[in-house]
């Protein structure tokens, strides 16, 4: 089972031994990739993660085979070669093809005939001897021929598509061949028209792209669509007819007929339906991957550090909830004002904004992207003009928000204030540190996917906290400002401990050190070695609590100082962080019979304790005016913030009504295989205005500079 994975993955067989090892002493996925580096050989955490998931898929296919074959011997139906063919099976299908003959089914009419005792006469047919109706007349013993006939029939078409070979081999050439077609239902209501590309379109399987499948998958569930497999079976059905030229042209027409019925009836669809289900999952992990990349932009946005924030939470009806938040992210005020329709108050919603900013030094307002934004983004822009001071706006992804504004972790954190109020605090708490108010949510409400809907939610929700958990250990936590929700993301942690860690906060004041974090109930070794190195003391009384070195790792960086003679209260300094650039961390490894990959890690963390890795990603993009989409002209040029990453293109927020699609051909000049392979959600991008549908609503981007005449 190593070895195959191994093979696989293109890793060492000792790196596969190692992180199963390794997981089977309780070290998170996080822990190993950063902390475990000679152990691995300097595995990431998505190699990590596939090494994990493959040994996962072995040991579920050993288990399946162990099955199969007490099954097999259960029914007394078990022989070596059976026995070596399920020994050299690779995939869990090629198992259940093995056992397909052997399954218990439902009485077909094939079973119905055996146990007539017409096996011997279905066994007469497909034998070369010389044809005899006396012969077929004995086999079929007390029932008349005409009767049994289709019986016997029956047995030899399903025998035939049950064999292994024959299933596996009509795989290959529906993959390599087949069609996918789709057509629009004659009486379907498809009002706007969502699905027109598919009213009468069909693709080869080989070459279709996987939001195309979902696609057609939502229209055929939405009963808008029909899709079928479309496959000319003209040269499979030769090849497997070619075994039965011999036979006596009685036996041979039977014969023809029992597989070509079999075919039609009960082999092709299994086989398309297998294909449906192959490539819907194919594409459900190709959604999947895209949703994920795009939280952990998301995630990773860096925060607004120290600033006093205004967010509102746009409405109509209800009007626009706002809350101060002050440079930590505690409510300072909440309210509502109505500058929208149906009431469009604007006089008296620039009163309460005058006034805010009058008595908070306000220098960002946060307009959440939901109903209503943009014409909340029209009054604020207008609004701004008026401003004494100089103030910035800017337009964050809301997903997600009213979500967390229901839930009880909100009800907790604020039990006085009304759910939209709480959104709107919510809202403005994303631009001051994005990760730790996004972790409140539920990462599947966050809507920066692509038919997120239609995937495996299971399998969508195991792969988005992957990620979550991914980018909260790689930015770390502040132990003594972390919130229960993000502490639970933490290696190591779970919900009760990420709970006794704020209660004992709440109790005992701030931690001092690591150390003290050995006090929380319910936090023992292991999940202290697990979770140490990511949470972090800020101001504490040991500067080495700060950094991402491990406290393992101490002792073994004090060495490290007093080789570099300096002491411990030269961390972080300019002087260390000059003296670090010329240090050989090859000798440095050698001589204190460390890790080079550990002693790397040191100096880095050294010469920037408490560094944040989201500070290196731009800034979110600031804006003070608005544009309409009736004042945009083609080949105009803005700075512009990517929201979302799908397969075929980007979304970009230009600061007009509607977000602008850059279609993947038009975003760079090179070939461009995936859209993330250039642009990733949070970028900040120069676009040109390609094309304006105002009816529709529609902006087209390009990020190709136009050519200069």
């Amino acid at each position: 089972m190593i070895t195959k994975v191994a093979k696989t993955l293109q890793v060492k067989e000792s790196q596969v031994e190692t992180v199963r090892q390794l997981a089977a002493d309780g070290a998170t996925i996080p822990f190993m990739a950063r902390y475990r580096k000679e152990m691995t050989g300097n595995l990431d955490e998505v190699e990590i993660k596939s090494i994990l998931d493959a040994l996962q898929y072995e040991e579920s296919l050993q288990k399946r085979k162990s099955d199969v074959l007490a099954k097999l011997e259960e029914l007394e139906k078990a022989t070596p070669e059976l026995a070596r063919a399920l020994e050299a099976a690779t995939t869990l299908q090629q198992v259940d093809d093995i056992y397909l003959p052997y399954r218990p089914k439902r009485r077909t009419k094939a079973e119905q005939g055996r146990e007539k005792g017409l096996q011997p006469l279905a066994d007469w047919y497909r034998n070369p001897s010389a044809y005899s109706l006396k012969d077929a007349q004995q086999l079929a013993g007390d029932t008349p021929l005409d009767e049994a006939l289709p019986f016997a029939q029956a047995i030899i078409g399903e025998e035939w598509g049950e064999t292994a070979s024959l299933r596996q081999s009509l795989r290959a050439r529906v993959r390599k061949e087949a069609l996918l077609r789709s057509q629009k239902k004659k009486q379907a209501e498809d009002e706007k028209e969502v699905f027109s590309q598919y009213y009468d379109y069909e693709e080869k399987v080989a070459g279709i792209v996987p939001h195309r499948v979902l696609a057609l998958n939502r229209g055929e569930r939405t009963d808008v669509l029909q899709v079928k497999l479309v496959f000319d079976e003209t040269t499979f059905m030769n090849q497997a007819l070619r075994p039965f030229e011999r036979l006596p042209a009685e036996k041979r027409e039977l014969v023809t007929v029992a597989i070509k019925e079999a075919y039609k009836k009960s082999v092709f669809p299994a086989i398309e339906r297998e294909m449906r289900s192959e490539l819907t999952e194919t594409a459900e992990e190709q959604a999947i991957d895209v949703f994920a990349k795009n939280l952990k932009q998301l995630y990773m946005q860096p925060p607004l550090r120290e600033v006093v924030v205004l967010g509102i939470d746009p409405a109509y009806r209800t009007g626009c909830k706002w809350a101060v938040v002050n440079e930590i992210g505690k409510v300072e005020e909440v309210g509502v004002f109505y500058p929208t329709a149906p009431k469009h108050d604007v006089a008296g919603s620039e009163k309460v904004l005058a006034s805010l900013v009058k008595k908070h030094p306000i220098s960002v307002i946060v307009i959440g992207n939901g109903t209503a934004s943009r014409e909340t983004e029209q009054f604020v822009a207008d609004w701004l003009k008026k401003a004494e001071r100089e103030i910035a706006y800017a337009i964050v992804n809301e997903a997600g928000a009213s979500v967390y504004s229901a839930s009880e972790v909100a009800r907790t954190e604020f039990p006085a204030l009304k759910v939209e109020e709480r959104s709107a605090v919510s809202i403005a708490r994303r631009i001051q540190d994005a990760m730790a108010e996004l972790v409140k949510v539920d990462p599947q409400s966050v809507g920066v996917g692509q038919y997120q809907h239609d995937v495996s939610q299971n399998k969508l929700k195991a792969s988005l906290e992957f990620v979550v958990e991914s980018v909260v250990n790689m930015v770390g936590v502040d132990v003594n400002r972390a919130s229960e929700s993000l502490l639970t993301y933490v290696s190591g942690l779970n919900k009760t401990t990420a709970k006794n860690i704020v209660a004992y906060r709440d109790e005992f004041g701030r931690f001092d050190t690591r150390k003290e974090i050995k006090k929380v109930p319910r936090l023992g070794a292991k999940a202290y070695e697990q979770a140490a190195g990511f949470l972090r003391i800020t101001n504490g009384s040991d500067v080495l609590d700060q950094t991402e070195i491990h406290p393992e790792s101490y002792k073994l960086t004090l060495s490290l100082l007093k080789e570099l003679g300096v002491s411990k209260q030269a961390v972080g300094t300019a002087e260390l962080r000059d003296r670090l650039k010329t240090v050989d961390a090859s000798a440095l490894s050698e001589k204190l019979n460390a890790g080079l990959p550990t002693i790397e890690d040191i100096l880095k963390s050294l010469a920037k304790p408490g560094r944040d890795p989201r500070e290196d990603i731009q800034k979110p993009l600031l804006r003070t005016d608005v544009m309409n989409l009736e004042d945009l002209q083609v080949g105009m040029e803005f700075q512009g913030t990517v929201r979302n990453v799908i397969d075929f293109g980007a979304f970009v927020d230009i600061g007009v009504k509607q977000d602008g699609l850059v279609h993947i051909s038009k975003l760079s000049n090179r070939y461009v295989k995936h859209p993330l392979d250039v642009v990733a959600v949070g970028d900040i991008v120069t676009v040109w205005i390609e094309q304006v549908d105002a009816n529709r609503g529609r902006i087209s981007l390009t990020m190709l500079a136009p050519k200069k005449s």
